[in-house]
């Protein structure tokens, strides 16, 4: 019956957005491990079909694929149409789609890659070494909030009502330890993003465009923005508000950010230093929780974390 809740002897049913590589992958691996139907979205279908197939070559047979853009209204209405009619009710939706929104000289960078990657590690996380090779251009930081806060929105918004057809409904969104406010150093803007009373979605949109405002302008530096990977890092800090907001909001589901640590994959050119099994415990362990739960809070890897 449409509406109806769950009955707990349910397969758990998951929403995995991003999932033909890196992370996205594995978290698929490890829940379809855990006995969870796993629907595996990408933008490209062919690859994510292979990345299906490739889990049934590990025995994990209950994956399907649904082609999903996160930046494209009728694909994501798309997704919620299948799950609404195959399904009835959605249990895990992990919003792991994302993007880096820089260009990167990959030729130079590599070149000069320290045997250890966490050599020169600069402020905020960045390793020093990966500044003179990245470049951020308005174009790039706008198609980075579109895939990384309003993709997720978008899509936990479309989800939300199969979501509260769950006994035990989940949000888990990826996120970075560079979305901590720490990286802001407008202290006003902290302490706004910091008092979630009276936090509403609204304003985080209204806080983007004020970013895309100051970045046209060159003003980033002068209003406490970060400047180095900035568009990421500000679409990670208020993807993690929003969390925070729909966490109040949504009272009945737990819902979470988590940080999967510095992991090797394309986001960070394959610079990072933990295995992608390693950086899905933490979204996994999240996604998987059944009774009551946390809600409302961020975690690095396993461990609660400040935002």
């Amino acid at each position: 019956m449409e509406g109806a809740i769950s009955s707990p002897t349910e397969k758990r049913i998951a929403v995995v957005t991003g999932g033909n590589k890196g992370i996205g992958l594995e978290i698929c691996r490890q829940l379809a491990l855990n006995g969870v139907r796993i629907i595996l979205t990408a933008r490209d279908e062919k690859r994510g079909q292979e990345a299906v197939e490739k889990l049934r070559e590990y025995g994990l047979s209950d994956v399907l694929f649904h082609q999903l853009d996160v930046t494209d209204s009728p694909s994501i209405a798309s997704l919620a149409d299948f799950v609404r009619t195959e399904f009835g009710k959605l249990d895990i939706l992990v919003n792991n789609a994302g993007i880096g929104g820089t260009t990167v000289n990959f030729e130079t960078l590599n070149a000069s890659k320290p045997s250890n990657n966490l050599e020169g590690k600069g402020i905020n996380g960045i390793p020093d070494w990966w500044k003179p090779h990245m470049q951020e251009s308005l174009g790039r930081a706008e198609e980075c909030l579109k895939t990384n806060y309003y993709g997720t929105r978008d899509v936990t918004e479309a989800l939300i009502p199969l979501l509260e057809s769950s006994i035990s409904g989940r949000v888990v969104n990826v996120s970075s330890t560079l979305g901590q406010l720490r990286v802001i150093s407008n202290e006003k803007l902290k302490q706004e993003l910091s008092n979630i009373d009276d936090l509403a979605e609204k304003r985080l949109v209204e806080l983007l465009n004020l970013f895309i405002e100051d970045f046209k302008e060159g003003l980033l530096n002068a209003y406490g923005w970060p400047t180095v990977y900035s568009a990421y890092k500000v679409s990670k800090v208020l993807t993690n508000a929003y969390t925070r907001v729909l966490a109040k909001q949504y009272p009945n589901l737990c819902i979470n950010c988590v940080s999967p640590g510095f992991v090797k994959t394309d986001l960070n050119w394959n610079t990072g230093i933990l295995t992608t099994e390693e950086g899905a415990k933490g979204p996994v362990m999240l996604a998987l929780q059944t009774d009551a739960g946390p809600s409302g809070l961020f975690f690095d890897q396993t461990e609660v974390s400040t935002f």
